[in-house]
């Protein structure tokens, strides 16, 4: 045991403006953001794991309907919420994951659940609601899931019959947790509403182990958030993790090469927050913005919006 631990986390990636943003609200995102790392921090200075840190922050942030993931989940094509989210746990290898479902409380606890005690990776749909019942976990009907924003943001893209990645101003709402507790364990989650009027059962990258999220002791732990299709084409949290195995860049190398250069060559826009095993964090993104903030092993804390 250490007494180095660390968290970072993201509240989404995109187009997101000083001059679009009021005061209040910056206001609201900057102590959601505070809170998030607040819970997760708590546990790892309590000398908890970091499995249960990064789902603590990321269930922070999905109670939060500021956020796209949880309360607050934007609608699809038929006006209902599909959730999505993952988790992975470092030093085992092992993962949870789940996609499609609207009823579920906290969908990041579900993917808990589904590595814990499922015997498998990834659940879908009725079938992953069905496990979350015979766990005892909450449910919410669709009157907690809506905030009047995302269902104003959802008449808009009907009207305008287009698929937004969250809103007008092409936030990508996924919400994540990157941790590395004091016993030199890494984990990852993330959590989505994915896209407003996505239709035809659309996932992205968020649950998709490798692409959205990933993990391992020997490497990072990395979670994602920005347009999914892109990010599941370059398996993005896996690769960073090849690139520190294979070819033995750092976690800084690693990072801007797959966000500035190997993503931004597709067309590949948003970000991520990554961890290694010595503690070092990269909150790194091609977009406007990134809500993010981070402690790291020093006990140095920083909540960010902008570029800047």
């Amino acid at each position: 045991m250490t007494n180095i631990f660390a968290l970072a986390i993201h509240g989404g990636a995109g187009t997101i403006l000083r001059s679009t943003m009021t005061k209040e609200l910056q206001t609201q995102y900057e102590q959601g953001l505070k809170d998030a790392l607040s819970a997760g921090y708590t546990i790892l200075e309590k000398k908890g794991n970091s499995v249960d840190a990064v789902a603590a922050a990321v269930m922070c942030l999905e109670d939060n309907p500021l956020f796209n993931a949880g309360k607050g989940a934007v609608f699809n094509n038929i006006g209902k919420h599909e959730m999505d989210a993952a988790i992975m746990n470092g030093k085992t290898l092992e993962a949870g994951a789940v996609c499609g479902i609207s009823t579920v409380k906290n969908p990041v606890l579900l993917a808990k659940t589904t590595m814990l005690y499922s015997g498998h990776v990834m659940l879908a749909g009725s079938g992953a609601e069905e496990f979350a019942l015979s766990q005892n976990l909450q449910f919410e009907n669709d009157a907690y899931f809506y905030t009047q924003q995302r269902y104003d943001q959802w008449q808009e893209a009907l009207v305008e019959n287009k698929v937004q990645l969250d809103h007008t101003e092409k936030k990508m709402g996924t919400v994540g947790a990157v941790a590395l507790d004091c016993f030199g364990n890494l984990a990852a989650a993330t959590s989505t509403g994915g896209m407003t009027n996505k239709k035809f059962g659309r996932i992205g990258d968020s649950p998709v182990i490798g692409a959205g999220t990933y993990a391992n002791n020997a490497t990072c732990a990395v979670s994602c958030t920005g347009h999914g299709e892109l990010f599941i084409r370059l398996v993005v949290a896996y690769d960073i993790s090849c690139l520190m195995e294979y070819k033995g860049l750092s976690l800084k190398e690693a990072c801007d090469l797959v966000v500035y250069n190997k993503l931004v060559a597709i067309n590949g826009e948003g970000g991520l927050i990554a961890i290694d095993k010595a503690g070092n964090i990269e909150l790194s993104f091609n977009s406007e913005g990134m809500y993010r903030a981070s402690i790291d092993i020093n006990g140095n804390s920083i909540i960010k919006i902008y570029k800047d």
